[in-house]
C-alpha cells in the first residue's frame, strides 16, 4: 500500500513539473517572442482586428492602423488588409472602420482590403487568408500588439501563410496593471490553441 502511494506521489510530482515546464516554456516563448520584428518587404499587412469606439479605433487598434500605414509608406508593404467583424456595441465592422482611417492618412484606397466576418484572432487569419487571394497576395506581415504575436504567428503559419512578424513600436498596454493581465490572457489562449492541436489532427476540434 506504501509503495503505491509512493508511486503515485511520485507521478504526480512529475505531472506537476511537466505543468511547470510547460507554462514556463510558453510564457518565456510569448515575452520573447514580442520583441521579434520583420524588416523585409512583403505584400501585405494584415492588421488584426481590436475594439471600435464611437465609429472610431480604440487607443490599442489605432496603434496597429498606424504601424500598418507607417509600413505602406515606407514601403515595406504593398497594401493593407484590415480584419475584424462588428461588436455588440458597434454598428460599423472593425476592419471597416480601420480603412475608413487608413484612407484619411494617406493610404490609397484601392491598396486597402479587408475582411468583416472575424471575431476572434483565428478567424481574422484565416479570412484575411481568403480576402488576400483575390489580389494575388502571397506573403504578409502581420501586425498587433507584441504580446499577441506569438500566438498570431503559430496560427498564421498552421493555416499555411508566408507571415512574418511586425508588432506596434508603441502599445496601450504599457503599466504592469494593463500589461499583465493581457500577457496572462495570452499565455491561456496560447497553451489552449497547442493543445487543441492533436484534436485538430484528429477532426475532433474546430
Amino acid at each position: 500500500m506504501k509503495m503505491k502511494k509512493k508511486r503515485s506521489t511520485r507521478v504526480l510530482l512529475l505531472l506537476s513539473l511537466l505543468v511547470l515546464l510547460t507554462v514556463s516554456h510558453a510564457a518565456y516563448s510569448i515575452w520573447s517572442f514580442a520583441s521579434v520584428r520583420y524588416w523585409g518587404k512583403t505584400d501585405a499587412a494584415i492588421v488584426l482586428g481590436a475594439a471600435v469606439w464611437d465609429s472610431q479605433p480604440s487607443p490599442v487598434f489605432r496603434e496597429r492602423i498606424d504601424h500598418a500605414i507607417w509600413l505602406y509608406q515606407n514601403g515595406y508593404v504593398q497594401g493593407i488588409l484590415f480584419t475584424g467583424g462588428k461588436s455588440a456595441d458597434s454598428a460599423e465592422a472593425e476592419s471597416e472602420v480601420a480603412r475608413d482611417y487608413a484612407i484619411k492618412h494617406g493610404v490609397h484606397p484601392a491598396d486597402i482590403l479587408v475582411e468583416n466576418r472575424s471575431t476572434i484572432t483565428e478567424e481574422n487569419l484565416s479570412f484575411a487568408l481568403e480576402v488576400a487571394r483575390t489580389a494575388n497576395w502571397r506573403s504578409f506581415t502581420i501586425v498587433s500588439d507584441p504580446l499577441h504575436m506569438k500566438r498570431s504567428l503559430a496560427m498564421a503559419h498552421d493555416l499555411g501563410m508566408e507571415a512574418y512578424s511586425s508588432p506596434t513600436p508603441t502599445s496601450a498596454y504599457q503599466s504592469l496593471k494593463t500589461k499583465a493581465p493581457f500577457f496572462l490572457r495570452e499565455l491561456f489562449y496560447y497553451l489552449g490553441y497547442q493543445a487543441s492541436k492533436p484534436l485538430r489532427w484528429l477532426g475532433l476540434y474546430r
